[in-house]
């Protein structure tokens, strides 16, 4: 992979990533998070450019769908979770 497709990649996988952490809902953000990382993982030994430049192709796509979704979760949030509302212990 070219140098600037692989800052490419990791840029995008950074904007997922930060993107999905606004997700109000809980279970929404555990599992984009859980999922991006997942996804990347799976892909991350593919050599081919036009596969490489597919699947950016298609990580934009999700990217732009992430954001609507978080910003259609803010205008209808709800209450946390309790498991939300724990405090995390000090390490």
């Amino acid at each position: 992979m070219a140098a600037s497709s692989r800052a490419q990649v990791l840029d995008l996988y950074r904007a997922m990533l930060r993107e999905s952490k606004h997700f109000s809902a809980y279970n929404y953000r555990t599992y984009a998070v859980r999922r991006i990382r997942d996804a990347f993982r799976e892909n991350k030994n593919v050599k081919d450019p036009v596969e490489i430049q597919t699947l950016v192709n298609k990580a934009k796509r999700d990217l732009g769908i992430i954001r609507r979704q978080v910003h259609i979760g803010q205008l209808y949030s709800t209450h946390k979770l309790i498991i939300e509302n724990q405090e995390k212990p000090k390490t």
